[in-house]
């Protein structure tokens, strides 16, 4: 596999300096910025900073990369954004391998009152999920949203997840090439049917595989992809989701007369009828 990626010097020292930032998540305020770091299953982790204790080679991207951090709880323990990005960093895309060639049941983005942060393919109980390039499994593990899922850093410096299988077939630290077979497609987690949900983070941020693969062929649009901030523009609409945390004697009508936004609105935002009883605690989407 090519390995031929020479990463900037300042996103490299960025990191170092990332390894001590630690999330905060707000569970008591009424108005809430959506959070595109955080994910329900990134929750359970009961360590949001690991450091590995291998070796780092400079000449690989993803060790040059994400040098010592090395989780097994978070999908994203990295809390870098990449949003403003000045840099064009190449990715090396050969060698790639469709995780299961079959049709899109989801695309990437706007989900009603969420935002799907990868690609779900139709797939059956027991079809075989291959890893996409050459790389280390990072998490193997179940989640209450994703059930079984995998994590596989690339050496290129993608990571990409495999969530909802019936049987996850590798571990932790486990070396895998471009076409191994990881696990079994199944319907485990926040789960309607049997499908692949496939994500491509770079630095742990989310990127529309689509416009980096073909799914129709399985095959990249590019052997050399020029990632760039242009990669990552839905995060600038993201940034604007504001959330309301709702309390004892909430309703959708004070909702509405506190923060200006209709009823009818409120409901289409969060997929909800206007007679819809709510949780407290609930976060209930108003932009």
């Amino acid at each position: 596999m090519k390995r031929c990626i020479i990463l900037p010097f300042a996103l490299v020292a960025g990191m170092s300096a990332a390894w001590a930032n630690q999330r905060l998540v707000q569970d008591s305020v009424d108005l809430q910025p959506y959070d595109l770091s955080i994910e329900e299953d990134e929750a359970e982790g009961t360590d949001s900073l690991a450091l590995s204790e291998m070796p780092i080679d400079v000449s690989i991207p993803a060790a040059a990369l994400y040098g010592h951090i090395w989780n097994h709880a978070v999908v994203n323990p990295y809390n870098i954004s990449v949003a403003g990005m000045k840099d064009t960093v190449p990715i090396d895309m050969s060698g790639y391998t469709h995780p299961r060639l079959n049709y899109i049941t989801s695309k990437f983005g706007f989900r009603r009152w969420k935002f799907h942060y990868g690609i779900d393919v139709k797939v059956y109980v027991g079809d075989s999920i291959r890893s996409a390039f050459d790389g280390r499994v990072r998490i193997a593990k179940r989640g209450k949203a994703y059930g079984n899922y995998i994590v596989v850093r690339h050496y290129n410096g993608l990571e990409t997840t495999y969530a909802h299988l019936s049987k996850i077939n590798v571990q932790v630290n486990d070396e895998v090439k471009s076409g191994d077979v990881i696990g079994l497609g199944g319907n485990t987690g926040r789960s309607t049917g049997p499908h692949l949900h496939y994500e491509m983070r770079y630095l742990g941020q989310p990127i529309d595989p689509a416009t980096l693969i073909d799914f129709e062929t399985g095959r990249p649009y590019t052997d050399s992809l020029q990632l760039t901030a242009s990669n990552f523009e839905y995060m600038q609409e993201i940034a604007k989701m504001r959330y309301w945390v709702v309390r004892s004697g909430d309703s959708l009508w004070n909702i509405s007369r506190r923060t200006g936004v209709s009823v009818d609105r409120l409901c289409k935002l969060n997929g909800i009828s206007s007679k819809s009883i709510l949780r407290l605690g609930q976060r209930v989407r108003y932009t």
